[in-house]
């Protein structure tokens, strides 16, 4: 692949401030594992700037999640201190997914994350009234739709509806997707999704439409108003496994996928089923992750094993072929995730060995 000419970096990007402020802003918090599910807060709290959850990575059963919250006010030249644990809470393998409620119209509401492993938890933090803005977890649920066997087949995956934060959608290994009601703790809908083992869901802008990938290549489309069928919207060339999904929700007819093992995000445009509307290359290492700006409908972020997180504009496909990224930044290690803030736009968390690092974009 020839390699753009000159890239301009997030670091640099951030260099045009011409008042005294710091050259790059990037918070980096370390934790006592290997970084792999990570979460921004959706909701505005008063003692801090922001807030995330991450999940360790650790193969054995005991793992744990911790809640990481940056102090108010400006940066300053100390920046490293700037990240603190605000709560750990122990987790039953790692978590392959955790997402704060989407809901933030009832403010007095319960603060709740949810994480999938064996199962889908869903968990409750309150602030625990020192006034350091720490907080204590509770567990609220754990939800099993199979009563029957006493093994569970590991969830992938899930995600949290943003119209609709009662609807909760997971993908498990068994080939199937559920749809879970948060207030009453029960499956709504499972249904038999893919042929294989079934590794991400997400829904569309709006409660009915959701999307999943899997190991069969093939990326399907639902309707809670019509399950008894569905669309295949693209079948991956060889029907190599697709890792992951991640809905555009400014403009609800695209999506980014990539294969396992592969150096390219392939977009897609519903409109135009089975062919990719844009394939984006420009990684030295295979993709793990990418997600598109919460703000903005053109633009979109991929990462991976390259230690690189590139930031893509799509605003001229499908008439030409988006060949470069428009801002690069080089981690010290593989990307293994990446979360870009909806209720901050200006800023992407990415993990990689065991670090959280804040980058503004």
């Amino acid at each position: 692949a020839n390699q753009p000419k000159a890239r301009l970096t997030m670091a640099d990007h951030a260099q045009d401030d011409p008042g005294n402020g710091p050259r790059k802003e990037i918070y980096t918090y370390k934790a006592p594992w290997t970084v792999f599910s990570m979460a921004w807060s959706h909701r505005p709290d008063p003692s801090s700037q922001f807030r995330l959850a991450i999940g360790s990575y650790v193969e054995q059963y005991s793992n744990a999640v911790q809640i990481v919250k940056k102090l108010p006010g400006a940066g300053g030249e100390n920046y490293g201190n700037q990240l603190y644990q605000a709560c750990e809470f122990d987790h039953p393998y790692p978590c392959t997914k955790i997402l704060w409620s989407p809901d933030t119209r009832n403010l007095g509401s319960k603060d709740l994350l949810a994480t999938t492993g064996d199962y889908l938890r869903i968990w409750n933090l309150t602030d625990d009234g020192s006034g350091r803005g720490t907080l204590i977890p509770k567990k609220e649920a754990l939800l099993n739709n199979n009563k029957t066997s006493e093994y569970c087949a590991p969830l992938t995956s899930f995600d949290w509806n943003e119209s609709d934060p009662n609807l909760i959608g997971t993908s498990s290994i068994d080939t199937t997707c559920t749809i879970w009601d948060v207030t009453t703790q029960t499956a709504r809908t499972q249904l038999i999704a893919h042929d294989r083992e079934v590794f991400d869901l997400a829904f569309a802008r709006g409660k009915d439409v959701f999307a999943s990938v899997g190991a069969d290549g093939s990326v399907r489309m639902f309707d809670l108003r019509s399950l008894e069928h569905s669309t295949i919207i693209y079948e991956s060339p060889n029907l190599d496994p697709l890792l992951r999904l991640e809905w555009n929700k400014q403009d609800p007819n695209y999506l980014a996928t990539f294969m396992v093992d592969s150096r390219r995000t392939i977009i897609l445009d519903i409109r135009v089923p089975s062919l990719p509307v844009a394939e984006l290359g420009g990684h030295l290492g295979c993709v793990n992750a990418t997600a598109w700006a919460p703000h903005s409908s053109c633009h979109i972020c991929t990462a991976g094993d390259d230690s690189q997180a590139l930031i893509w504009d799509l605003s001229q496909m499908p008439k030409r072929p988006v060949e470069d990224p428009i801002l690069a930044y080089n981690a010290d290690g593989e990307i293994n995730n990446l979360q870009w803030s909806a209720s901050q736009p200006d800023w992407v968390s990415i993990a990689y060995n065991d670090k959280l690092q804040i980058l503004r974009v």
